[in-house]
């Protein structure tokens, strides 16, 4: 082989060499110290793509699961209120029975009207007051007038959204409990001394209702026996009863509709769990192999930056033959 000097091949193929050592040895570092084997479209254009629609999923998928999370807190905060009236009409039940037996003087009927008031306020209260996240629960606003939809999946679809009932939602007062129970709305007038009552979530309202449930009735400006208050209308009754009814038919719905958030985010849970493993194995760096990689590249640039300081030097033995 001729011996030159403006051409240093064996320098040329070792440079070679120690830049694709060094450049191994940086990819090792960089994967190490970041976690990832994809850190560049370059290292797997197809995977990064594939992860990069798998990352945006998974924000996805977390922004579902808090939706349905924050659903079954408003289901939740609006049974246990259901709860509270449930208890208030049980109540007024029994002391409207009470009331109906015929052996309670007038100033016993007025205590009870005066318990079935309070608790007929706080019924309204309750229902007025009840909300989440600024939505009215019970007072039948008509903000929740078509229901309430909870985004629990990826896309616009039915089956990425539970869907709930308005009258979920439905007015709880007093007013809406009892004011569509015409036969009952006759007895309240007749204890209002024969004049109607258009709103009953008015002091008016309460007293004519917890009238007729006491089996009292307005007399001028005064609430006496009336004539048949052992003899309690059945409708009377009924009426509590029908109430009773309706809040208990709306916690099974929302009992339901618990059921199906929790099923939603178990699925939520599923779907992150897979993809996450899904996502770890085309992104996720093994660091065993690449500590390997690391030690290989190491060594190789160690090695060629020593040859390459040989290989520099090789054109100097043709001072040897001036």
């Amino acid at each position: 082989m001729a011996v030159v000097i403006k051409t240093n091949l064996e320098s040329m193929i070792v440079q070679k060499n120690l830049n694709s050592a060094t450049n191994s040895l940086n990819t090792a570092i960089e994967r190490m110290s970041t976690g990832y084997k994809l850190n560049h479209a370059s290292d797997n254009a197809a995977n990064y793509s594939i992860s990069n629609s798998w990352i945006t999923k998974l924000g996805s998928l977390d922004i579902a699961t808090e939706n349905a999370s924050m659903g079954k807190d408003l289901l939740s905060t609006s049974e246990e209120n259901y709860g509270l009236l449930t208890g208030h009409l049980q109540r007024i039940r029994d002391l409207t029975e009470q009331a109906a037996n015929g052996t309670y003087g007038s100033a016993s009927l007025k205590a009870i009207q005066s318990e079935i008031k309070s608790r007929l306020e706080e019924i309204t209260r309750i229902a007025k007051s009840a909300e989440f996240n600024d939505i009215s629960l019970m007072s039948g606003s008509s903000f929740v007038a078509n229901g309430i939809n909870l985004q629990v999946g990826l896309s616009a679809a039915d089956d990425s959204i539970i869907k709930l009932s308005s009258t979920l939602f439905s007015d709880a007062t007093v007013n809406g409990l009892f004011k569509s129970d015409s036969a009952f709305m006759t007895i309240v007038t007749a204890a209002n001394g024969g004049t109607a009552i258009s709103d009953l979530n008015t002091d008016d309202g309460y007293n004519a209702v917890s009238g007729a449930f006491s089996g009292l009735k307005k007399s001028g400006d005064k609430w006496i026996i009336q004539k048949d208050a052992g003899k309690m209308p059945k409708d009377t009754l009924a009426a509590i009863d029908s109430a009773l009814t309706d809040i208990s038919n709306r916690v099974t719905t929302l009992g339901s509709a618990q059921n199906r958030v929790d099923s939603a985010i178990s699925s939520l849970g599923v779907q992150t769990q897979n993809l996450t493993a899904s996502l770890s194995t085309i992104r996720d760096a093994d660091v065993a192999k690449e500590s390997s990689a690391y030690i290989q590249s190491q060594i190789l640039q160690q090695a060629s930056a020593t040859l390459l300081a040989t290989a520099n030097q090789a054109p100097s033995i043709a001072l040897s033959l001036i």
